[in-house]
């Protein structure tokens, strides 16, 4: 079951994306003719990196809390309708909400740097699959 990313008010300082590969294997024979075996119709390995730079210990802390929820059942994280999609032209949105084939979940946890009494960086690394529990 897919988990709303929480805290929905919170919009990425940065954001980095990558669309994945199709999975494949190419053979070369030694004339150099080669062959590409296609093994699905969809990208995987898709990545996602949010920044929350200079937020309050309390957004830090519900991310981290959103983070062991996830975890805990090894569900997907929900984009669609939280501040992770502002900013960002709906045509780059469509590959990281709409695609419904693909399920975010966390690629490790949430990298929380300290930067004043109070305020924090936060550093979300996600990765797209194909599986759902």
């Amino acid at each position: 079951m897919a988990t709303l990313f929480r805290p929905t008010n919170l919009v990425p300082s940065t954001r980095s994306y990558s669309p994945g590969d199709y999975p494949q294997l190419e053979f070369e024979a030694q004339n150099g003719v080669k062959t590409v075996i296609r093994y699905g119709k969809y990208r995987t390995g898709a990545t996602l990196t949010l920044g929350f730079d200079n937020i309050s210990d309390v957004d830090a802390a519900t991310i981290l809390l959103h983070y062991q929820e996830v975890q805990s059942v090894w569900g997907e994280v929900n984009f669609a309708g939280t501040g992770v999609i502002e900013g960002a032209d709906s045509n780059i949105q469509s590959f990281f909400v709409e695609r419904v084939e693909l399920k975010w979940k966390y690629d490790g946890p949430p990298q929380v740097t300290s930067v004043y009494p109070g305020r924090s960086n936060v550093e979300c690394k996600f990765v797209a699959c194909l599986d759902s529990p």
